[in-house]
């Protein structure tokens, strides 16, 4: 399932980088999202390294996920494709 990375989770000051939102081009709503907590997600470097990384929870109410990934992920990953498992 190919996901989208939208922004990192932040606050008005902060910003957390293994903290992504992720949205998803199958879920629409907040039921959809929910049933994907617990499953892997990983995203693909241009010089092909692979992070992993968890759906921790639903995002919103539009199907987006909070995934957190095991190491911080670069400001290019904005908008890059993230493959869900």
């Amino acid at each position: 399932m190919q996901g989208t990375i939208v922004n990192f989770r932040r606050g008005k000051r902060t910003q957390k980088m293994n903290h992504l939102i992720i949205h998803l081009n199958d879920s629409d709503n907040r039921e959809k999202a929910a049933k994907l907590v617990g499953k892997g997600v990983v995203w693909k470097s241009p010089a092909g390294k692979e992070i992993k990384g968890k759906v921790a929870s639903a995002h919103g109410n539009k199907g987006a996920l909070r995934v957190i990934f095991e190491k911080g992920l670069p400001g290019q990953s904005l908008s890059g494709k993230v493959e869900v498992k």
